[in-house]
């Protein structure tokens, strides 16, 4: 395997795109050697640099969605890549002119963690802890269970956050689950699993997007999408992203939401106020005809226009910054 700037591809070559963090590269290479061994290809690595990852603003502020999908989007209809993959929260739920979701992997954990000095869980931070975090709906839902901590808006990777509390400037951070897994750092840090059911994540939390250029792809490409496509992760994050944008919300709302496969299809969506006073949630299931992918993706749009419709009813854009860009 290769890393270049960009490369023109070639027969049996497979140009994957990526932002160049180090989360980024360890998920991307752990997909690209999957793709390359079901197709029998070589698999060329391409790094690209973001705004999202250049810049030091606070993520609301930088206006959240396709702050890191952009320059890679830009690449791949270059025909600088012949694929990209994205932490699917940071995708804008708009589809791109001449782009498609190529293949959805298994998802990882989408819980969130605390990593916290001494092992303290959020319930045992001492009042006036300060915790650390960049995400609007984190903010809002450590407001809602903890009010008396400090919450300070932090940007940087995954190793600039861990050592602010490392060094004592934080007592804690938040982070994802799923990312801290890929870098093989979860149990090192985290001290306090935050379960779904009173902590939803972001739409697509723990779940990477394979998007390609429409049309029909090449035999080898083709075959690496559907080896690495889990059908389960693409049905809940359709249902969780549907709703995001039947919400008219990025990825800088304070808005959670989960959805699971069993017999039904569920899905449960929590929309917060920036401060955590309030929150509005709604719940939603639907029995697929069968448990084909086409059956139970009619079930996840179903749920998800639902739990819309039913938070846009009970107030949801009076309490959120809704309408923003997708």
């Amino acid at each position: 395997m290769s890393a270049a700037g960009a490369s023109t591809g070639g027969a049996g070559v497979i140009r994957v795109g990526t932002r160049g963090s180090a989360l980024a590269m360890a998920q991307t290479t752990a997909i690209a050697n999957r793709m390359g061994a079901a197709a029998g290809a070589e698999i060329e690595i391409i790094p690209i640099t973001t705004h999202g990852d250049t810049s030091r603003e606070s993520l609301s502020s930088l206006g959240g969605t396709g702050v890191f999908a952009s320059a890679l989007r830009e690449a791949l209809l270059n025909d600088e890549c012949d694929v990209v993959v994205h932490s699917f929260k940071d995708l804008p739920t708009k589809a791109h002119p001449g782009l498609v979701i190529g293949a959805t992997p298994r998802r990882a954990d989408a819980r969130d963690v605390l990593c916290a000095r001494a092992g303290f869980t959020l319930d045992t931070l001492p009042e006036g802890a300060r915790v650390g975090t960049g995400s609007p709906r984190r903010v809002a839902q450590l407001r809602a269970r903890r009010p008396d901590l400090t919450v300070v808006d932090i940007r940087g990777n995954v190793d600039t956050r861990l050592g602010r509390v490392a060094e004592g400037d934080l007592d804690a951070v938040v982070l994802a689950a799923a990312g801290l897994g890929r870098l093989g750092r979860l149990d090192e840090v985290a001290s306090d699993y935050l379960e779904l059911s009173g902590w939803p994540t972001a739409p697509g939390q723990g779940a990477l997007a394979i998007e390609v250029r429409e049309g029909k792809p090449d035999r080898a490409l083709a075959t690496a999408l559907a080896a690495i496509n889990h059908v389960t992760t693409q049905v809940t994050t359709t249902a969780e992203r549907l709703l995001l944008a039947r919400l008219e919300a990025g990825c800088a709302a304070p808005i959670g939401a989960t959805a699971v496969v069993d017999e039904l299809v569920f899905l449960t969506a929590t929309v917060y106020s920036t401060d955590g006073t309030r929150q509005i949630t709604s719940s939603h299931a639907a029995t697929p005809d069968s448990h084909s992918a086409a059956d139970l993706t009619v079930a996840a749009i179903d749920i998800a226009e639902r739990a819309a419709a039913e938070l846009l009813g009970a107030g949801a854009a009076e309490l959120a910054p809704l309408g923003s860009s997708l």
